[in-house]
Order: structure tokens, then C-alpha cells, then sequence
């Protein structure tokens, strides 16, 4: 076996391979005879098959099959010989040459990039920092309120946070049209469910009114067909529902889980929470901001094939996920290139962080994987079955490896960068800016 190797782009490699003829026909005949020894035949007994019969049905199936091991040896040979790293798979492809004594094949490949990493001295990184008080236990206390708020009977005009129940038929041009009518029709004013001028219109109005009012549809409204388009409503408030949050209370305390409804014990219990939730946001805005660092950094190639087999996955995921929520797949056709671009900012990162690894020796080691799972097993009642659980299966701990190895290369970068802390906003860091 020969093999030549040419370069074409910084990362795609040509191989020529050679494979003798001599060597595949010695081969050929040597299997063909041991096949024979256990091949049934009708009309001739075990082992006595006549080997031109045995060439005649096996010797195609049998001919691929050699020429396929000899040239996986042939191309694993030239890669080890040259050193190359393979991403993905070779495209093999038969040359038309005129050589009588060997098969001449093309291997088109690529490698993996080879890159020495980048200065990150002038890489600024901002670190948000907050101290949970007493006004952000109140705050997050407040909403768990507000997402187990009942509504009353209100014997007064219609406001915002009051759920109503309404009937409604809108016209265009004197003609109803389609999606634009219903009955007894429920939603809270206030959370967007409606257009703005449509909640304005229903403010103010006692269980019992009728109104009429025009209204003109954003130009931007999903439905072409009625954007920036004037119509007329007319409405039947049936009914009007004011919020009653609930008292700070036992029964409050015992609908998050407090079993003996001890107020003390659910603020402490909220207090825990809200700071292991604050720590994972920061740290996750942190790693966002280092892996941007990297990536500038480290501007590389990325093998295609990697790229494809990220879309692929991330194509797979995301079916899983529509299937999760009830939808099916095909409904909703997927492209590959709306995923084109993230699969290349993974593997591009993956790249560039296992080279961090590998050069700084930042693999996690055993002490901070315990430590790691021990914290995450503070959330739960009973924290040494969950570091139980985590230990009794290999996959588990792998993945909690996985992010503790992505949070040493946080500190590396972190200890190489420009480092400065800005207070953070609560509700912004936690995502709860209102409308």
C-alpha cells in the first residue's frame, strides 16, 4: 500500500491511497476457501463446494469487503505515519488510472486545527455582584404571592389586575370577521393577553355594561390581513374578578412546601433559595462573558464535519423538545441553517476549551466534584440521597465533571483577563423586568 497526502485549505487534507491488486486477489482466495469449508450447497456435500461456485456468489460481497479493510488500514497508516488528527469521516473516491498492478483511490478529510492560544490580557471581563438583603427576599416573596393570587367577585369598575370575563364581536367595514368574536372570554387585564387600546377600552366597565369602541390593529399585527387596519368592537362585561393575594401565612407557608407552616422557617427556606439562584446567574452572565473572550481570542477554523454533526444534534434536541411540549415535529420544518451558526460557536469552543485544558492541566479533579454535588444536594430535604445518587452511576458524575472542568476554566480566564465587578440589578439578573 501507498499513500501521498496534498494540502487544499487550512484544514481539508487530499490522501492518495494505493492498494496492490496482487494483495486483495491473495486475500480473496485465501477467504473464499475458508468460506467454502462451511458453505451448504444444494447437490454437494458440506465442504466440498466447487470454489469457482463459491467465487461466483460470495467473490463480489467478499472483494468489498477486503478492499474496504485494506484501505481503512491503508488511510490509518498514512494518518498515524503524518501525524494527522481526522475530524469526521474520509470521502473515499476510485481514480481512473492507468495502473495495472494497483487501485488508486482519493480520501478527501479534514483536520482538526492546530492553534496556540491567544493573549487574553486585553480582554475585559464585568462581574456582576449583588448582596441579597431583606428587599430581595420581600420582592421574591411578593411574587410567589402574586402566582398563587385568587380572584373575587368585584362589585366595582374594571381595573388593571382584575380578571374579567367578556363577550365580544369586532367588524370591519360593518362585517365580522374571522377570529374577531367570542364568548365569554376570560383574561387579566394588565398581562398583555389583549391589545393595549382593547384593556383600555374594558377599563372602567361594571359587570353588566355593553360598550362600543373603535380600534386600529398595529401595522405589525401577525395577522396581514387586519394589520393597520380600523375596526370596531363591541363588548359585554360579564364579569369583573378583583386579586386577593394571599396573608403571610401558615397555609402561605405550607403551599411552598414549609410542612409545619412556620413563616421564620419559609423566609429562611426563600433566602437559601434566592441566593443559589443569584450565585448560578452571575456565574452563568461570568462563563458567557469568558467564552466570548475565548472565542475572540482564539479566532480559528472549525472542521465542517463537526459543524454538521453539531446541527444534526441540535436539529435532534430540538425535535425532542417540541415533542416534550405536546407538538409534533413535523408541524413545525425544521432548517439546518438556523442552527448553523450556534453549532459552529460550540464546537469552536469546545476546541478552544479543551485546549485550555490540556495546556493548563485544568481537569477536574475528585475533591471538587464531591464538593459540587454536595452543594447541589443542599436544595432537598434529604441531601445524602441525591450525592447517593449522583455516585451510583458513572454518567452522572461525568456530566457534573463536565461543569466543573467548564468552571476551572472560568477561573483561568478570569485570572487572566481585566476583572471588573458592577452591581447588578435583581430583577434584571433574575429576568423579571416588567412590560
Amino acid at each position: 500500500m501507498e499513500a501521498t497526502t496534498t494540502q487544499t485549505n487550512p484544514l481539508e487534507r487530499h490522501l492518495d491511497l494505493s492498494v496492490a491488486i496482487a494483495d486483495i486477489e491473495k486475500e480473496m482466495d485465501q477467504r473464499l476457501k475458508r468460506i467454502s469449508k462451511n458453505i451448504k450447497m444444494p447437490g454437494f456435500r458440506p465442504g466440498k463446494v466447487p470454489l469457482n461456485l463459491v467465487r461466483q456468489q460470495y467473490g463480489e460481497q467478499t472483494r468489498h469487503e477486503i478492499l474496504g479493510e485494506a484501505l481503512d488500514r491503508a488511510f490509518g497508516s498514512a494518518v498515524i505515519e503524518q501525524k494527522l488528527r481526522v475530524a469526521g469521516h474520509p470521502r473515499i473516491e476510485v481514480k481512473n488510472t492507468e495502473n495495472t498492478t494497483h487501485l488508486d483511490f482519493s480520501a478527501t478529510f479534514e483536520v482538526y486545527p492546530e492553534f496556540k492560544l491567544g493573549d487574553l490580557s486585553g480582554s475585559t471581563i464585568e462581574r456582576p455582584v449583588l448582596e441579597v438583603g431583606d428587599a430581595e427576599i420581600d420582592k421574591t416573596i411578593e411574587i410567589l404571592r402574586q402566582q398563587r393570587v385568587r380572584h373575587e367577585t368585584a362589585d366595582r369598575p374594571a381595573e388593571n389586575g382584575d380578571r374579567v370575563v367578556i363577550d365580544f364581536l369586532g367588524k370591519k367595514d360593518g362585517e365580522p370577521f374571522q377570529g374577531g368574536s367570542a364568548t365569554d372570554y376570560p383574561f387579566v387585564l394588565g398581562q398583555g393577553m389583549m391589545l393595549p387600546d382593547f384593556e383600555k377600552a374594558v377599563i372602567g366597565c361594571r359587570a353588566g355594561e355593553s360598550k362600543s369602541f373603535d380600534l386600529t390593529f398595529p401595522a405589525e399585527y401577525f395577522a396581514k390581513d387586519l394589520a393597520g387596519q380600523a375596526v370596531q368592537f363591541e363588548i359585554t362585561v360579564k364579569q369583573v374578578m378583583g386579586p386577593r393575594l394571599p396573608d403571610l401565612d401558615a397555609e402561605f407557608a405550607r403551599s411552598l412546601g414549609i410542612a409545619d407552616g412556620d413563616v421564620a422557617k419559609m423566609r429562611a427556606e426563600v433566602e437559601a433559595n434566592v441566593r443559589r439562584e443569584v450565585k448560578r446567574r452571575i456565574e452563568g452572565r461570568l462563563k458567557d462573558q469568558v467564552m466570548d473572550a475565548l472565542l475572540q481570542a482564539n479566532p480559528i477554523s472549525v472542521p465542517s464535519a463537526l459543524v454538521d454533526m453539531e446541527v444534526q444534534r441540535l436539529m435532534e434536541n430540538a425535535v425532542k423538545d417540541f415533542e416534550k411540549r405536546g407538538m409534533k415535529a413535523k408541524d413545525f420544518p425544521m432548517q439546518s441553517e438556523w442552527f448553523t451558526e450556534q453549532a459552529k460557536r460550540r464546537v469552536s469552543l469546545g476546541l478552544i476549551v479543551g485546549e485550555v485544558v490540556k495546556s493548563e492541566q485544568l481537569h477536574a479533579k475528585p475533591e471538587q466534584v464531591r464538593a459540587f454535588v454536595e452543594e447541589a444536594a443542599q436544595s432537598y430535604e434529604q441531601p445524602e440521597e441525591l450525592v447517593r445518587w449522583y455516585y451510583a452511576q458513572p454518567q452522572r458524575l461525568a456530566d457534573v465533571e463536565g461543569v466543573v472542568l467548564e468552571n476551572n476554566v472560568v477561573d483561568w480566564v478570569l485570572s487572566k483577563t481585566k476583572v471588573t465587578d458592577k452591581v447588578a440589578d435583581f430583577e434584571e439578573l433574575m429576568g423579571r423586568n416588567a412590560d
